[in-house]
């Protein structure tokens, strides 16, 4: 079974985006998920869809886990929808 990508949508000068990446690295190999990160100024359909909300952990099947701060009930519960 291959593992399991949760994207974070973001801005590479955003604190609260590299806040959100640090806290979920303790998470990762405990529950068995890797991270893209997805530059929303990079795509201007992404920035007129996040803007403002970033950063953005979301499953693999395009739902949003968490906006700003990591959620860790939410993402325990998305991942064990995924399992």
């Amino acid at each position: 079974m291959s593992q399991t990508v949760l994207t974070v949508y973001l801005r590479h000068y955003c604190h609260l985006c590299h806040d959100l990446l640090a806290a979920l690295v303790p998470h990762q190999a405990r529950l068995g998920f890797s991270v893209r990160e997805v530059d929303i100024d990079l795509d201007p359909l992404l920035e007129a869809r996040y803007g403002a909300l970033i950063p953005v952990l979301v499953a693999p099947d395009g739902a949003e886990i968490c906006h700003y701060f990591l959620d860790e009930a939410a993402l325990a519960d998305c991942l064990g929808k995924i399992r």
